[in-house]
Protein backbone atom coordinates (compact mmCIF):
# COMPACT_ATOMS: atom_id res chain seq x y z
CA UNK A 1 0.00 0.00 0.00
CA UNK A 2 1.94 3.03 -1.15
CA UNK A 3 -0.19 5.44 -0.09
CA UNK A 4 0.64 4.65 3.98
CA UNK A 5 4.57 6.00 3.11
CA UNK A 6 3.00 9.19 2.90
CA UNK A 7 3.99 10.54 6.40
CA UNK A 8 0.90 12.59 6.52
CA UNK A 9 -0.90 9.34 6.11
CA UNK A 10 1.08 7.76 8.97
CA UNK A 11 0.23 10.57 10.96
CA UNK A 12 -3.37 9.31 10.50
CA UNK A 13 -2.84 5.89 11.58
CA UNK A 14 -0.83 6.64 14.88
CA UNK A 15 -3.88 8.67 15.65
CA UNK A 16 -6.16 5.95 15.48
CA UNK A 17 -3.91 3.93 16.76
CA UNK A 18 -3.94 6.43 19.59
CA UNK A 19 -7.40 6.81 20.40
CA UNK A 20 -7.88 2.96 20.33
CA UNK A 21 -5.91 2.13 23.28
CA UNK A 22 -7.62 5.41 25.46
CA UNK A 23 -4.56 7.53 25.44
CA UNK A 24 -4.97 11.19 26.52
CA UNK A 25 -3.12 12.61 23.91
CA UNK A 26 -5.86 15.53 21.93
CA UNK A 27 -5.65 18.42 19.77
CA UNK A 28 -7.35 21.57 21.74
CA UNK A 29 -10.45 22.34 19.58
CA UNK A 30 -8.96 26.22 18.68
CA UNK A 31 -5.81 24.67 16.91
CA UNK A 32 -8.09 21.48 15.30
CA UNK A 33 -10.06 24.60 14.16
CA UNK A 34 -7.37 26.94 13.12
CA UNK A 35 -5.82 23.72 11.01
CA UNK A 36 -8.68 23.28 9.08
CA UNK A 37 -8.89 26.64 8.07
CA UNK A 38 -5.02 27.01 7.38
CA UNK A 39 -5.79 24.01 4.82
CA UNK A 40 -8.91 25.76 3.39
CA UNK A 41 -6.90 28.96 3.05
CA UNK A 42 -3.90 27.42 1.62
CA UNK A 43 -6.01 25.46 -1.12
CA UNK A 44 -8.06 28.20 -2.32
CA UNK A 45 -4.52 29.96 -2.88
CA UNK A 46 -3.10 27.11 -4.62
CA UNK A 47 -6.39 26.76 -6.98
CA UNK A 48 -6.66 31.08 -7.96
CA UNK A 49 -2.86 31.14 -8.73
CA UNK A 50 -3.20 28.00 -11.00
CA UNK A 51 -7.03 29.88 -12.40
CA UNK A 52 -4.73 32.73 -12.56
CA UNK A 53 -2.08 31.04 -15.11
CA UNK A 54 -5.08 28.69 -17.20
CA UNK A 55 -7.57 30.84 -17.20
CA UNK A 56 -10.97 29.48 -17.74
CA UNK A 57 -11.40 27.17 -20.55
CA UNK A 58 -13.55 24.48 -21.49
CA UNK A 59 -11.83 22.18 -19.26
CA UNK A 60 -12.83 24.07 -16.09
CA UNK A 61 -16.29 24.35 -17.58
CA UNK A 62 -16.37 20.85 -18.12
CA UNK A 63 -14.79 19.86 -14.55
CA UNK A 64 -17.31 22.24 -12.48
CA UNK A 65 -20.41 21.00 -14.51
CA UNK A 66 -19.62 17.18 -13.88
CA UNK A 67 -19.17 18.42 -10.06
CA UNK A 68 -22.50 20.24 -9.57
CA UNK A 69 -24.09 16.89 -11.57
CA UNK A 70 -22.68 14.62 -9.10
CA UNK A 71 -23.83 16.89 -6.14
CA UNK A 72 -27.38 16.42 -7.27
CA UNK A 73 -27.55 12.84 -8.01
CA UNK A 74 -25.16 11.26 -5.50
CA UNK A 75 -28.05 12.15 -2.65
CA UNK A 76 -30.84 11.35 -4.91
CA UNK A 77 -29.70 7.64 -5.51
CA UNK A 78 -28.37 7.63 -2.25
CA UNK A 79 -31.88 8.23 -0.75
CA UNK A 80 -33.84 5.90 -2.86
CA UNK A 81 -31.02 2.96 -1.81
CA UNK A 82 -31.28 3.86 2.01
CA UNK A 83 -34.83 4.30 2.35
CA UNK A 84 -35.39 0.58 1.51
CA UNK A 85 -33.87 -0.21 5.02
CA UNK A 86 -33.98 2.70 7.15
CA UNK A 87 -36.68 5.54 8.45
CA UNK A 88 -37.41 8.63 6.18
CA UNK A 89 -35.18 10.96 8.00
CA UNK A 90 -32.22 9.06 9.23
CA UNK A 91 -32.28 8.28 4.92
CA UNK A 92 -32.14 11.81 4.74
CA UNK A 93 -29.24 13.23 6.73
CA UNK A 94 -27.12 9.63 5.18
CA UNK A 95 -27.83 10.94 2.02
CA UNK A 96 -27.06 14.35 3.00
CA UNK A 97 -23.87 13.23 4.45
CA UNK A 98 -22.75 11.08 1.51
CA UNK A 99 -23.91 13.50 -1.11
CA UNK A 100 -22.04 16.16 0.09
CA UNK A 101 -18.23 16.52 0.17
CA UNK A 102 -15.13 15.66 2.78
CA UNK A 103 -12.66 18.81 2.91
CA UNK A 104 -9.89 16.95 4.46
CA UNK A 105 -10.54 14.02 2.21
CA UNK A 106 -9.87 16.31 -1.03
CA UNK A 107 -6.99 18.08 0.64
CA UNK A 108 -5.25 15.16 1.37
CA UNK A 109 -5.65 13.35 -2.02
CA UNK A 110 -4.32 16.76 -3.96
CA UNK A 111 -1.00 16.42 -1.80
CA UNK A 112 -1.18 12.34 -2.98
CA UNK A 113 -1.48 13.55 -6.24
CA UNK A 114 1.32 15.99 -6.18
CA UNK A 115 3.63 13.58 -4.03
CA UNK A 116 3.39 11.60 -7.73
CA UNK A 117 3.82 13.96 -10.24
CA UNK A 118 0.25 14.33 -11.47
CA UNK A 119 -1.19 17.86 -11.98
CA UNK A 120 -4.83 18.95 -11.32
CA UNK A 121 -6.70 22.18 -12.57
CA UNK A 122 -7.39 24.36 -9.76
CA UNK A 123 -10.71 24.65 -10.39
CA UNK A 124 -11.01 21.86 -8.54
CA UNK A 125 -11.36 23.59 -5.27
CA UNK A 126 -14.09 25.40 -6.61
CA UNK A 127 -16.11 21.97 -7.57
CA UNK A 128 -15.14 20.76 -3.65
CA UNK A 129 -16.81 24.19 -3.06
CA UNK A 130 -19.67 23.45 -5.17
CA UNK A 131 -20.86 20.27 -3.99
CA UNK A 132 -21.21 20.73 -0.13
CA UNK A 133 -24.64 22.34 -0.44
CA UNK A 134 -27.39 20.50 -3.28
CA UNK A 135 -27.13 17.30 -0.79
CA UNK A 136 -27.67 19.98 2.10
CA UNK A 137 -31.04 21.29 0.09
CA UNK A 138 -31.95 17.75 -0.91
CA UNK A 139 -32.40 16.07 2.54
CA UNK A 140 -34.02 19.60 3.60
CA UNK A 141 -36.80 18.86 1.19
CA UNK A 142 -37.05 15.15 2.10
CA UNK A 143 -37.42 15.91 5.53
CA UNK A 144 -40.10 18.61 5.12
CA UNK A 145 -41.79 16.10 2.76
CA UNK A 146 -41.75 13.78 5.25
CA UNK A 147 -42.97 16.10 8.83
CA UNK A 148 -46.18 17.13 5.60
CA UNK A 149 -47.06 13.24 5.60
CA UNK A 150 -46.98 12.82 9.12
CA UNK A 151 -48.64 16.30 9.86
CA UNK A 152 -51.46 15.15 7.33
CA UNK A 153 -51.60 11.41 8.90
CA UNK A 154 -51.52 13.45 12.50
CA UNK A 155 -54.23 16.00 11.90
CA UNK A 156 -56.41 13.21 10.59
CA UNK A 157 -56.46 11.90 14.05
CA UNK A 158 -56.88 15.47 15.43
CA UNK A 159 -53.26 15.68 16.62
CA UNK A 160 -51.83 19.97 16.05
CA UNK A 161 -49.23 20.50 12.72
CA UNK A 162 -45.95 20.40 13.25
CA UNK A 163 -43.30 23.41 11.94
CA UNK A 164 -41.35 23.28 9.05
CA UNK A 165 -37.70 24.05 8.96
CA UNK A 166 -36.75 27.20 7.11
CA UNK A 167 -35.47 26.58 3.96
CA UNK A 168 -34.39 30.51 3.88
CA UNK A 169 -32.63 29.87 7.17
CA UNK A 170 -30.67 26.76 5.63
CA UNK A 171 -29.83 28.01 2.38
CA UNK A 172 -28.38 30.99 4.46
CA UNK A 173 -26.51 28.77 6.69
CA UNK A 174 -25.07 26.30 3.50
CA UNK A 175 -23.93 29.37 1.41
CA UNK A 176 -22.19 31.75 3.85
CA UNK A 177 -21.18 29.43 6.09
CA UNK A 178 -16.97 30.79 7.00
CA UNK A 179 -15.07 27.64 6.01
CA UNK A 180 -16.64 27.91 2.49
CA UNK A 181 -16.50 31.48 2.15
CA UNK A 182 -12.78 31.65 3.25
CA UNK A 183 -11.96 29.11 0.31
CA UNK A 184 -13.91 30.78 -2.35
CA UNK A 185 -12.16 34.33 -0.84
CA UNK A 186 -8.49 32.85 -1.50
CA UNK A 187 -9.05 31.46 -4.51
CA UNK A 188 -10.41 35.00 -5.45
CA UNK A 189 -7.17 36.20 -4.06
CA UNK A 190 -4.85 33.67 -5.53
CA UNK A 191 -6.50 34.71 -8.92
CA UNK A 192 -6.48 38.32 -8.57
CA UNK A 193 -2.66 38.39 -7.17
CA UNK A 194 -0.94 36.00 -10.05
CA UNK A 195 1.97 35.29 -10.01
CA UNK A 196 3.16 37.52 -7.75
CA UNK A 197 0.75 36.35 -4.97
CA UNK A 198 2.30 32.47 -5.25
CA UNK A 199 5.50 34.18 -4.87
CA UNK A 200 4.86 36.18 -1.68
CA UNK A 201 2.77 33.60 -0.27
CA UNK A 202 4.74 30.57 -1.58
CA UNK A 203 6.30 30.13 2.58
CA UNK A 204 2.64 29.79 4.01
CA UNK A 205 0.29 28.13 1.10
CA UNK A 206 3.26 25.28 0.01
CA UNK A 207 6.28 25.12 2.44
CA UNK A 208 4.12 24.77 5.29
CA UNK A 209 0.88 23.01 3.86
CA UNK A 210 2.07 19.35 4.54
CA UNK A 211 3.21 19.47 8.23
CA UNK A 212 0.21 21.11 8.78
CA UNK A 213 -1.73 18.63 7.04
CA UNK A 214 0.47 16.02 9.02
CA UNK A 215 -0.80 17.60 12.36
CA UNK A 216 -4.87 17.63 11.27
CA UNK A 217 -4.58 14.31 9.87
CA UNK A 218 -3.61 13.56 13.03
CA UNK A 219 -6.36 15.02 14.70
CA UNK A 220 -8.70 13.22 12.42
CA UNK A 221 -7.07 10.13 13.37
CA UNK A 222 -8.18 10.88 16.91
CA UNK A 223 -12.18 11.73 15.92
CA UNK A 224 -11.97 8.16 13.46
CA UNK A 225 -11.11 6.43 16.70
CA UNK A 226 -13.75 7.88 18.81
CA UNK A 227 -16.63 7.79 16.50
CA UNK A 228 -15.80 3.85 15.79
CA UNK A 229 -18.51 3.29 18.67
CA UNK A 230 -21.18 4.68 16.74
CA UNK A 231 -20.85 1.79 14.35
CA UNK A 232 -21.48 -0.85 16.86
CA UNK A 233 -25.11 -2.40 16.84
CA UNK A 234 -25.72 -0.82 13.10
CA UNK A 235 -27.15 -3.29 10.46
CA UNK A 236 -24.80 -4.95 8.23
CA UNK A 237 -26.48 -3.00 5.47
CA UNK A 238 -25.21 0.37 6.54
CA UNK A 239 -21.49 -1.02 7.55
CA UNK A 240 -21.45 -2.47 3.74
CA UNK A 241 -23.45 1.14 2.91
CA UNK A 242 -20.44 3.02 4.40
CA UNK A 243 -17.78 0.63 2.58
CA UNK A 244 -19.69 0.45 -1.03
CA UNK A 245 -21.02 3.69 -1.69
CA UNK A 246 -17.64 5.35 -2.15
CA UNK A 247 -16.98 2.57 -4.58
CA UNK A 248 -19.97 3.49 -6.72
CA UNK A 249 -20.12 6.97 -6.46
CA UNK A 250 -16.18 7.25 -7.69
CA UNK A 251 -17.18 4.59 -10.45
CA UNK A 252 -19.98 6.39 -11.57
CA UNK A 253 -17.43 9.87 -11.28
CA UNK A 254 -14.99 7.68 -13.27
CA UNK A 255 -17.49 6.82 -15.86
CA UNK A 256 -18.33 10.35 -16.98
CA UNK A 257 -14.81 12.11 -16.88
CA UNK A 258 -13.68 8.75 -19.25
CA UNK A 259 -16.75 10.06 -21.63
CA UNK A 260 -15.63 13.57 -21.78
CA UNK A 261 -11.85 12.70 -21.44
CA UNK A 262 -11.09 14.37 -18.33
CA UNK A 263 -7.68 14.85 -17.17
CA UNK A 264 -6.08 12.20 -15.01
CA UNK A 265 -5.20 14.87 -11.68
CA UNK A 266 -9.16 16.53 -12.23
CA UNK A 267 -11.16 12.81 -12.58
CA UNK A 268 -8.79 11.20 -9.55
CA UNK A 269 -10.28 14.53 -7.11
CA UNK A 270 -13.63 14.28 -8.71
CA UNK A 271 -13.54 10.17 -8.04
CA UNK A 272 -12.58 11.17 -4.47
CA UNK A 273 -15.35 13.92 -3.88
CA UNK A 274 -17.79 11.86 -5.27
CA UNK A 275 -16.92 8.94 -2.88
CA UNK A 276 -16.30 11.22 0.42
CA UNK A 277 -18.37 11.98 3.11
CA UNK A 278 -19.17 14.72 5.42
CA UNK A 279 -18.52 14.47 9.07
CA UNK A 280 -17.91 18.56 9.65
CA UNK A 281 -20.34 21.06 7.68
CA UNK A 282 -22.93 18.76 6.84
CA UNK A 283 -23.68 17.23 10.89
CA UNK A 284 -23.89 20.84 12.42
CA UNK A 285 -26.55 21.64 9.84
CA UNK A 286 -28.73 18.64 10.39
CA UNK A 287 -28.66 18.40 14.13
CA UNK A 288 -30.84 21.75 13.62
CA UNK A 289 -32.72 20.97 9.91
CA UNK A 290 -33.10 17.07 11.10
CA UNK A 291 -33.42 16.71 14.35
CA UNK A 292 -35.49 13.01 14.14
CA UNK A 293 -32.41 11.81 12.56
CA UNK A 294 -29.76 9.91 14.85
CA UNK A 295 -26.70 11.83 14.75
CA UNK A 296 -24.29 8.69 15.98
CA UNK A 297 -25.38 7.35 12.74
CA UNK A 298 -24.90 9.35 10.45
CA UNK A 299 -21.23 11.11 11.75
CA UNK A 300 -20.56 7.21 12.89
CA UNK A 301 -20.75 6.11 9.54
CA UNK A 302 -18.88 8.95 7.99
CA UNK A 303 -15.90 9.67 10.34
CA UNK A 304 -15.73 6.32 11.74
CA UNK A 305 -15.55 4.15 8.90
CA UNK A 306 -15.99 5.88 5.35
CA UNK A 307 -13.32 8.54 6.24
CA UNK A 308 -10.49 6.36 6.96
CA UNK A 309 -11.11 3.52 4.34
CA UNK A 310 -10.86 6.66 1.71
CA UNK A 311 -8.07 8.24 3.43
CA UNK A 312 -5.67 4.89 3.60
CA UNK A 313 -7.04 2.98 0.62
CA UNK A 314 -10.00 5.04 -1.51
CA UNK A 315 -7.37 7.60 -2.63
CA UNK A 316 -4.77 5.16 -4.33
CA UNK A 317 -7.28 3.07 -5.75
CA UNK A 318 -9.27 5.91 -7.07
CA UNK A 319 -5.20 6.71 -8.55
CA UNK A 320 -4.59 3.81 -9.81
CA UNK A 321 -8.08 3.24 -11.34
CA UNK A 322 -8.13 6.63 -13.22
CA UNK A 323 -4.88 6.05 -14.71
CA UNK A 324 -5.70 2.96 -15.75
CA UNK A 325 -8.86 4.17 -17.40
CA UNK A 326 -7.68 7.42 -18.86
CA UNK A 327 -4.43 6.02 -20.30
CA UNK A 328 -1.79 8.25 -18.12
Amino acid sequence: MPALVDPAILFFVFGVFAGLVKSNLEIPPAISRFLSLYLLMALGLKGGFALAQSGLTAQVAIGLSLAVGLAMAVPWVSYTVLRRFLGGFDAAALAATYGSVSAVTFITAMNHLESHGLSYGGHMAAAMALMESPAIIFAVLMANRLRKQTELAGVAHGKPATSHVSMGKILHESFTDGAQLLLLGAMLIGMFSGESGRAAMQPFSVDLFKGMLAFFLLDMGLMAARNLPGLRGQSVWLVAYGLLAPLCHAAVALGLCWLLAVPVGDAVLLMVLAASASYIAVPAVLRYAIPEANPSLYVGLSLGLTFPFNILLGIALYTRLAAWALGA
